[in-house]
């Protein structure tokens, strides 16, 4: 089954984004489950390489590593917040809203956060 997580939320401040990546790395280790995450908005920074958080405190770039997935970043929100390709933590790309309509329409569930 394909599930795609829309993510909106820049990855400190609120835990919206934290808590949809747990549920994507945990659904993306069940058995037959196709795992798709799509960064978007604030969410982008989620992915952005070499974040250092006090000790004790989640990583958001790990948890994208970790997602269990296609990792896509909309590429209009990563201009928009200076953002490159080459910041990016691997296992995550520049994306396109085109690609997030292409994973929309094959998921049978969208979960956004």
């Amino acid at each position: 089954m394909n599930t795609l997580f829309i993510l909106n939320d820049a990855p400190y401040g609120s835990e919206r984004s934290y808590n949809g990546l747990r549920l994507a790395r945990a659904l993306s280790k069940e058995p037959e489950q196709r795992v798709r995450v799509f960064l978007m908005g604030d969410a982008v920074a989620c992915a952005k390489a070499g974040q250092k958080v006090p000790a004790g405190y989640y990583n958001a770039a790990d948890m994208v590593r970790m997602a269990g997935g296609e990792v896509g970043l909309c590429g209009t929100c990563m201009d928009a917040r200076g953002l490159r390709d080459d910041e990016v933590v691997q296992g995550a790309r520049r994306s396109t809203l085109k690609e997030l309509a292409e994973w929309t329409a094959t998921a049978a569930k969208v979960l956004v956060f």
